[in-house]
């Protein structure tokens, strides 16, 4: 069947995959124009209503069995690619044992969105670059070689990190800065075999092709991601989101952070990851090591958080975003201290003593 979204749109067809293999073997068919798998298409209906992608087909992969959560043999996490974003927020093993996922994803869109968005294509959304979704404009992300309208234009919203002169964007999920800091991993099918993607390999800085967002190929298909355990971090967890208005906002700068804190006081271990500052999810293992061993205070943050933040540049407007990504960094980080709100509203971890 074909479907139309409105006047001078290429027409795609419309097809449900019956099984994995059908789904496979429908991506690996495709050749100029390639075939999009489509879940809940919260952001590619509006990508295809503004030309800005072009699919030959949408395959319909809700009927496989990809929406399961559960927990793995070594006591850490699945979750199906097409899962909703809703439902893993809610659900219990998310709550209990990753419950900084949870806020990440209900800090996102609004709930009509988060109902019918999938886990896996949480992970492609395009950017919110303003010129991306002009196309009046030039855009590398569009049109490889045909400039980048942001350099030197309103970059308000734009990255502090991992930019090149090629494409300035920053990847908009909510949902990947917490799997960023929670190292998950994105497993994929394809005709060719499975492959597991550590989530650091799975997005892109942009360098010289902004317009590949990440390390999938075009026929190959996201069936679930993975988490390792990080019941030590339930406790003391935040996700703070700094944006112009209290929902459904995309964040200036986003960040996650997990601390695991020992009886001593002094920080065990840590995760800590920034969002809407890069091309993807940012993160740092050196100032995490900052932290460990450390008591949770200011001095262990502001260390953290420079280490973090070490090579960020304004892009002009944008300039704001450096020293506001630092204060977060730090109150996100005492706010994780002071122990995880849950989901209802109470507070896991209360100190026993005084950082």
């Amino acid at each position: 069947m074909d479907t139309r979204h409105g006047a001078g749109m290429i027409p795609a067809t419309y097809e449900r995959a019956a099984s994995l293999q059908h789904a496979l073997q429908q991506l690996a068919s495709a050749s100029a124009r390639p075939i999009q798998p489509i879940a809940g298409g919260t952001n590619l209906l509006d990508l295809m209503k503004l030309q800005l992608t072009q699919p030959s087909g949408l395959l319909d992969i809700n009927a496989l069995p990809l929406d399961t959560i559960t927990g793995t043999e070594e006591g850490g996490l699945q979750l199906g690619a097409t899962a909703r974003n809703a439902d893993t927020a809610y659900h219990p093993l998310v709550e209990r044992e990753y419950p900084l996922l949870s806020a990440a994803i209900l800090a996102a869109a609004s709930p009509q969105i988060r109902n019918m968005a999938s886990n896996g294509g949480n992970l492609l959304q395009r950017t919110r670059c303003t010129y991306f979704y002009d196309r009046a404009t030039p855009c590398n992300k569009r049109e490889p070689g045909s400039g980048c309208s942001a350099v030197g234009g309103l970059t308000k919203y734009h990255a502090i990190l991992g930019a090149s002169e090629h494409c300035i964007a920053t990847h908009p999920s909510d949902m990947c800065v917490a799997l960023a800091a929670l190292d998950a991993t994105v497993h994929v099918a394809s005709l060719r075999g499975t492959r597991a993607i550590p989530f650091s390999a799975f997005h892109r800085l942009p360098g010289d092709q902004p317009e590949q967002d990440s390390t999938l190929a075009a026929d190959e298909l996201i069936t679930h991601l993975t988490l390792p355990p990080a019941g030590r971090f339930a406790a003391h967890s935040a996700y703070l989101k700094i944006r112009e208005r209290l929902s459904y906002a995309f964040a200036l700068v986003s960040v996650a952070a997990a601390l695991e804190i020992g009886p001593d006081g002094r920080i065990v271990d840590a995760r800590l990851a920034l969002g809407s500052v890069a091309h993807k999810p940012w993160r740092s293992t050196e100032a995490e090591q900052r932290l460990i061993g450390s008591l949770p205070d200011a001095a262990a943050f502001d260390s953290a958080a420079e280490r973090l933040l070490e090579g960020a540049q304004s892009q002009g407007q944008n300039a704001f975003k450096i020293p506001l990504a630092r204060r977060a960094v730090v109150r996100a980080l005492q706010a994780a201290t002071e122990g995880t709100i849950d989901n209802r509203g109470g507070r896991r971890g209360q100190p026993e003593h005084a950082a």
